[in-house]
């Protein structure tokens, strides 16, 4: 392939049109025109969720695997012989540790380097990517501190190799939907959003045989919002987050730990070890985000209460607003005055996303979390291909990431109202929002 060009912000635009008619160009190569240029990517993590991006990876014409690295060898011998069966090769595995991701990223057969290890690798596995002139792709969040934030910004501007954060929700159809009708004015001037990660994982904090996860240890030792990024993505890309307003400042609170401990004893009884540990993450904590434009963001994390699953979506402007929990709307001249929410039915109808009317088929065929895994790696496959800035660009993958570290900062500050930094220093003035673009 090609060499990479230096990307920067200014150029994002210009180059995000030559994307889409080259994607395009690539749509129909998939549909039996001439077969698309190979992106050859190298998969870092291949667990569970490493497993479900590198399924969605093997359904894209084109798109190759000389390379898998995890510290488990049954991991990446399940994902070789994955690759085998969809490609006809069988990878190189990298199974010596938790460096070794070092020895795969270096490799001259590969355009872009994915992560989906435990969240504390995947900025050390993106600066390594990036450093080689790899592009990244990371799973979520992408840095832990505002250190790794920093250098995530730093090491792509130096390298001018892209990193993207492969947040599937802001490919949900009903997320693109919403940033259409944002777009078109349909809510009017925006004011406030309510979002959260409210999914009970606390299944996730051990194996059968009674042995922590990383997610235990995390929860012992850290009080915050530490998964931010599923409900905060979409709407930063409604409120054009870094394109237009940014984050000001974030106050965090957490309730009281009960939730993972109590689990563990109804699950391993009173005198098992993970039952006598003392978990310093609460249970539920909320946060308060606010813009430079004055609005406003209320942000929950809870997953250690026995729940149904739940980002809220809550999105409000001068004109109406959408409840996601209830999947309603009210819209203020068109649905009925003071009476009762709409089903967003007929609204996901009219507002279709480009996306999603293209590549509803395939997303539905092949990818997980609804089909938004699908659309998740086209899109960062597509940037690697045509060498563009990915829609999900690293000052992105920044600020979301940002607030783990801020509301951990927060909640041992009794709630204190902490700066949020400005990763674009000053651009997020002239750039220019997230378009309304197809495949």
């Amino acid at each position: 392939m090609k060499p990479y060009p230096k990307i920067t912000r200014r150029t994002f635009i210009q180059a995000s049109a030559v994307s889409g008619a080259a994607a395009t160009v690539g749509a129909r190569a998939a549909r039996g025109a001439a077969a698309p240029e190979p992106v050859r990517v190298g998969m870092v993590g291949v667990g569970q969720r490493g497993t479900g991006l590198l399924r969605a990876l093997l359904q894209l014409p084109g798109v190759e695997v000389p390379a898998v690295c995890d510290i488990i060898e049954a991991h990446a011998a399940r994902a070789q012989d994955m690759v085998e069966t969809a490609r006809g090769t069988r990878p190189d595995a990298y199974i010596t540790g938790e460096r070794d991701y070092e020895n795969l990223v270096v490799r001259s057969d590969l355009d872009a380097v994915i992560t989906a290890t435990p969240m504390d690798l995947h900025t050390p596995v993106m600066l390594a990517a990036m450093r080689a002139g790899k592009y990244g792709g990371t799973e979520v969040p992408a840095a832990m501190t505002l250190d790794e934030c920093w250098e995530l910004v730093k090491t792509s501007e130096e390298t001018g190799i892209p990193c993207m954060m492969l947040e599937n929700v802001c490919y949900f159809q009903n997320v693109l939907s919403l940033l259409r009708m944002v777009r078109e004015g349909v809510f009017g001037e925006l004011l406030h959003a309510q979002a959260g990660y409210q999914h009970d994982v606390r299944f996730l904090l051990a194996d059968r045989d009674g042995n922590p996860t990383w997610r235990t240890d995390l929860y012992q030792h850290l009080d915050g919002n530490l998964y931010p990024t599923h409900p905060i993505g979409p709407v930063a890309q409604w409120m054009n987050i870094n394109r237009g307003d940014r984050f000001t400042a974030l106050s965090s609170v957490s309730t009281r730990p009960v939730g993972v401990r109590q689990h563990m004893i109804e699950k391993f009884g009173p005198e098992h070890p993970l039952a006598q540990r003392e978990y310093l993450k609460g249970d539920i904590n909320t946060s308060l985000l606010q813009t430079a434009n004055g609005l406003t963001v209320t942000l929950y994390y809870d997953v250690c209460t026995p729940r149904p699953y739940d980002l809220i979506l809550r999105l409000q402007g001068t004109q109406g607003l959408y409840m996601g929990s209830m999947d309603k709307i009210y819209i203020h001249g068109t649905s009925p005055q003071h009476e009762t929410y709409e089903d967003f039915a007929p609204y996901l109808e009219r507002y279709p996303h480009p996306l999603w009317t293209e590549l509803a088929e395939e997303a539905a065929r092949h990818g997980g979390h609804g089909g938004s895994d699908y659309i998740t790696v086209y899109e960062f496959i597509k940037a690697v291909r045509n060498r563009t800035q990915p829609p999900q660009d690293v000052y992105d993958a920044a600020a979301w990431s940002a607030i783990v570290p801020l509301s951990i900062d927060s909640v041992a500050r009794g709630g204190a109202l902490v700066e949020f930094p400005d990763f674009t220093e000053g651009r997020w003035r002239s750039n220019e929002p997230l378009g309304i673009y197809g495949a």
